[in-house]
């Protein structure tokens, strides 16, 4: 079952791609089943239509990604990803999923971001114990109008920034234990530790969500449905 989150659509294409198109040579199409892997060495050799192909296969999940933390700037910060991704490309080893590789470096780029937004602060931002809503003020997000969605998304918010991009990665963008343990950089069991620690901070948070983000026991239901439904897909890890 899908997330009940669905911000897709809501960047435009990134302005980059056109760029891909105009660079001088247009090589044949490449069969949409190529792996990531492959795509990924063949944009690192110049082949700019398996770039193409790889940004078009991930560009809703990191739209996604920036939609609920970066607000209008997401736009810039998926551009940015991208394009780290095609120079970074020699670096990428294959010891885990090219996915994973993307959003470390989404990852990456967020935390940089909001860093820059920061600079004027005394202390370095703890993104393991400080929220989005505390480390950028009045950030926006581009999810719809719904109320229970408006209600979820700043539930997110007011969690640890890590516990959060956790949350996300695992049930939204299906990324497995061992690859984010690559991308946070810490070994799989603290990644299951860490996810169950992210549930239970999601599940306070709503309880103190503002009356006028939505009831707040329909909001605990619908997460409380979504967890456990997507749990029964993928259960907990052990």
């Amino acid at each position: 079952m899908r997330p009940p989150v669905d911000i897709r659509g809501s960047v435009s294409e990134p302005a980059f791609l056109a760029a891909l198109y105009a660079a001088g040579r247009l090589p044949l199409p490449r069969d949409p089943m190529t792996a990531d892997s492959d795509l990924l060495l063949a944009w690192k050799d110049g082949d700019l239509n398996a770039a193409e192909v790889l940004v078009t296969r991930y560009y809703d999940a990191i739209v996604r990604f920036f939609a609920t933390k970066a607000g209008p700037e997401a736009d810039d910060l998926v551009q940015q990803t991208f394009l780290r991704c095609g120079e970074g490309a020699g670096r990428y080893q294959g010891t885990h999923s090219v996915r994973a590789f993307l959003f470390g470096i989404a990852r990456n780029v967020l935390y940089e971001h909001i860093r820059r937004k920061m600079r004027d602060r005394k202390s370095e931002p703890d993104f393991r114990e400080s929220a989005l809503l505390d480390l950028t003020p009045g950030v926006s997000t581009q999810a719809n109008q719904r109320a229970e969605t408006r209600a979820l998304v700043r539930a997110l918010q007011q969690i640890p920034l890590e516990s959060q991009v956790l949350l996300e990665a695992y049930y939204w963008d299906h990324l497995k234990v061992a690859d984010l343990a690559a991308i946070f950089n810490v070994p799989p069991g603290t990644i299951k530790s860490r996810l169950y620690h992210a549930r239970s901070e999601l599940k306070h948070a709503i309880t103190h969500l503002p009356p006028e983000l939505g009831e707040q026991e329909s909001v605990r239901l619908m997460v409380a449905q979504w967890l456990g439904e997507v749990r029964t897909q993928r259960p907990d890890p052990d």
